[in-house]
């Protein structure tokens, strides 16, 4: 049973407390008590995602989004009883509560079940040509470029291992036997790495098709030039959590028009706003899809990410969005690498 002082929270938080109190708490999960320590609720990253999705900010107060009837568990029950609670349940932590109600502890129903690596795989793309990184890519591929004192590849690879997960499949093309000679199997770096060799440009899903028959559970998609410091496992929670058949994480983006917004109808001006920022949320080239979805993946074609999207919509399928609130920079360009290199060391432990 773990110690609750760093995420308990009260009901007249905000969102943006909540999501300080869930991220340094490292447990994935708040408790919300009243003055007396006796629970009202829990709050996920999930649940603040949710929230943001339908409109909230990160002033908003929490009590609209608490699960106010979580599943507990009691002081001195044994382990299998607590564990036989969750049997078939999407839980992964439980409150533990004395005889009057008081919070006193959570249980870890990961740490309780097992340990050790995750099943799920991570699909790395990193078989691009870089073109807009010339004339840095003309030797290297993109993904070798080193940000801190390593490439962005090891950085992406260490990030997903540090949440347990270490079954990679990299995506190669340009400059392969780059990428191959420097991480070798992964046994190096702690994880476990095989590779997909696409033999012409294929799209951020063509070289999935590739795959099929490869996995069995949830798994991740991502493109080779990100740097962020995202909650994998939270990404995954939030996947499973809402049953979905894929996930795509999505990143808001803000866009201030710079004259005044003239708002009119029939001709007649009904108002202007200065200066208006309109706010939209882009794809964020991190995914999680389920094996199922290879099924609508067209074989050995050019085929991109969005468009296997669309086709999912159109399938209603109903794919999901996860909010990425966390650190994110695609490196596309030489400004975008300037400042993947400038915040690297206070975004990234060494």
């Amino acid at each position: 049973m773990k110690n609750i002082e760093n995420i308990k929270l009260a009901v007249n938080s905000t969102i943006k407390e909540a999501m300080q109190t869930i991220d340094t708490g490292a447990m994935k999960i708040a408790v919300v008590v009243n003055k007396e320590g006796k629970l009202v609720g829990t709050l996920t990253d999930g649940d603040i995602r949710r929230g943001l999705l339908k409109g909230l900010s990160l002033t908003s107060s929490i009590e609209s989004i608490i699960q106010y009837n979580p599943l507990v568990a009691y002081v001195n029950e044994s382990k299998e009883k607590i564990l036989a609670k969750t049997l078939g349940k999407r839980i992964y932590h439980l409150p533990v509560l004395n005889k009057e109600g008081i919070v006193v502890g959570i249980e870890d129903i990961e740490i309780l079940l097992t340990s050790g690596s995750k099943p799920n795989y991570i699909v790395l793309m990193v078989g691009g040509l870089g073109t807009r990184l010339h004339p840095l890519t003309k030797k290297i591929p993109k993904p070798m470029i080193k940000v801190g004192n390593r490439p962005i590849l090891e950085t992406i690879i260490l990030n997903f291992k540090q949440y347990g997960f270490t079954n990679i499949i990299l995506s190669v093309n340009y400059k392969a036997e780059m990428v191959q000679e420097y991480f070798g199997d992964g046994s190096d770096f702690g994880v476990h790495i095989e590779y997909i060799y696409e033999d012409k440009r294929m799209g951020t899903a063509g070289a999935l098709s590739l795959m099929k028959g490869k996995f069995v559970d949830s798994f991740f998609v991502m493109n080779g030039d990100l740097l962020t410091n995202v909650n994998f496992e939270h990404f995954l929670n939030f996947h499973q959590e809402n049953s979905a058949i894929a996930t795509m994480g999505v990143r808001e983006y803000e866009q201030q028009i710079p004259y005044g917004v003239v708002n009119q109808k029939n001709g007649e001006i009904e108002s202007i706003v200065e200066k208006p920022t309109q706010r939209y949320y882009v794809n964020a080239g991190i995914y999680i899809l389920e094996p199922e979805v290879l099924e609508y993946i067209p074989k050995d074609q050019f085929y991109d990410m969005p468009t296997l999207f669309e086709t999912l919509i159109e399938k209603n399928k109903k794919p999901l969005s996860f909010p990425v609130h966390e650190y994110w920079l695609d490196i596309g360009q030489v400004k975008e690498l300037e400042q993947a290199r400038e915040d690297y060391y206070e975004i990234f432990q060494e």
